[in-house]
């Protein structure tokens, strides 16, 4: 299960250390090999273990290819998933693609999402979270399938 707001720097090569209390689960449940693609909501990455992905790629798959909105979907989450595989320092490299389309320069923001994390520059996740917050204070935050969730 993966959690938390990780701070993290990118080198000049585009690679970005995994903090060290993800590294044994990462190693244990996908022997470092991860797949990371796009969001198509955020300018941000998803990054999976890859037994998690593969399983998300077959449902994507398995989605009609002549619905206009399906086939864009495909074409953007399988047609972005890159394999990475992390190396014996618990780095990964990104691709300057997925850098790119993220606008991830040297700070970036690792975003434990339960099953997978999502990869932020930090300065756009700043930006965002204010925003979600303000939503809240607005009492735009809750669906209404969680306002009867107790926290």
């Amino acid at each position: 299960m993966f959690r938390g707001v990780n701070p993290i720097n990118l080198d000049a090569k585009g690679r970005m250390a995994v903090p060290a209390r993800y590294r044994e689960q990462i190693q244990s449940s996908c022997d470092g090999y991860l797949v990371a693609t796009i969001d198509t909501e955020e300018r941000c990455l998803l990054l999976y273990p890859l037994p998690d992905w593969e399983d998300i790629q077959r449902k994507i798959e398995a989605l009609p290819s002549f619905n206009p909105a399906a086939r864009r979907i495909q074409r953007l989450l399988i047609g972005h998933a890159t394999d990475l595989e992390m190396d014996g320092s618990g780095r990964l490299l990104l691709p300057a693609p997925l850098r790119e389309y993220a606008e991830l320069d040297k700070k970036v923001v690792l975003l434990g999402q339960g099953r997978k994390f999502e990869i932020w520059s930090e300065e756009h996740w700043n930006r965002t979270r204010e925003q979600y917050l303000k939503e809240v204070e607005g009492g735009n935050a809750l669906p209404d399938d969680l306002q009867t969730l107790s926290l």
